[in-house]
């Protein structure tokens, strides 16, 4: 399965993030639909069924998120 680089992770979770902290879902129509566009793309680019997966499987991606990660940053 092709997995998106972790910078365009990073960017839909932090779009998600900022979408959930507005409570855009229950705002306007046009800011349900953005909500629902970004989690729908961060399932699909995690390949996951539901968003709390997705964020979990996009934050596993994300630099740092690994303990193995941090031997590569000190090397």
């Amino acid at each position: 399965m092709l997995m998106a680089h972790p910078t365009v992770l990073r960017n839909l979770v932090e779009q998600y993030e900022a979408l959930r902290l507005l409570h855009a879902e229950s705002g306007s129509t046009e800011a349900r639909q953005r909500m629902d566009d970004v989690a729908y793309t961060l399932c699909v680019s995690t390949g996951t069924g539901d968003v709390d997966s997705a964020l979990v499987a996009a934050r596993h991606r994300l630099p740092g998120a690994r303990p193995e990660d941090d031997s590569i940053l000190s090397a």
